[in-house]
């Protein structure tokens, strides 16, 4: 998640003559290397672009790779290379997530009919690989997903108004979700209901 610490580490023994580099992306920028012998420890925060400015730490020890207060410009192939009695080399995938808003779950008072409820969950994204649902108790009803969107995402859903069933409207990526449940005698109301609209949800 976003904000979260990361440790990339060093599967090998360290000998005291190896000499380690970490690489980040598709241009395998040099991002910071070390040589316990001849004591070369160097961290290169400003490449490629400025993205790791004060967020890497190497371990003088180990030679792991630490990113701090991560982003999710921090996702990407992390390549460590260890020059020693023989080359070796692993490759890191990092995923980092940006944390999830909570979803709104709103009447939707155009589509008022004598017998059901019609009802929008939605959020305000600026995320990637997040699925949006409604369940009904532990199945999901509808669900729509996306890879990368910075736009309002919704989803609708249509109950009657004596309908007894727990309601949930889900946003979730891979690592996290946020949920809110659906208090259906709140949000809906015949039409020829009281008129004030009042919204209540629980957050879990």
């Amino acid at each position: 998640m976003e904000g979260d610490s990361v440790t990339l580490n060093t599967d090998t023994q360290i000998r005291e003559d190896d000499y380690i580099m970490w690489k980040f992306g598709a241009e395998k920028a040099l991002i910071g290397k070390m040589k316990k012998k001849k004591q070369i420890f160097a961290i290169y925060d400003d490449a490629p672009d400025g993205r790791f400015k004060d967020r890497l730490k190497l371990d003088d020890q180990t030679g792991s790779l630490t990113i701090t207060n991560t982003r999710t410009e921090h996702t990407g192939v992390y390549k460590l290379e260890i020059s020693g009695l023989k080359l070796t080399s692993e490759i890191f995938n990092v995923s980092v997530y940006a944390r999830l808003p909570v979803p709104v779950i709103i009447s939707n008072s155009s589509n008022c009919s004598s017998s059901n409820c019609s009802l929008v969950c939605s959020s305000v994204l600026n995320v990637r690989d997040v699925t949006l649902s409604w369940y009904k108790g532990i199945s999901v009803l509808s669900s729509i997903s996306v890879c990368d969107l910075s736009i309002s995402l919704s989803l609708r859903l249509e109950v009657e108004y004596q309908d007894k069933n727990t309601y949930s409207c889900v946003l979730n990526n891979p690592i996290s979700n946020q949920t809110t449940h659906l208090d259906i005698n709140t949000l809906c109301h015949t039409c020829a209901g009281t008129t004030a609209l009042m919204i209540y949800v629980c957050i879990y």
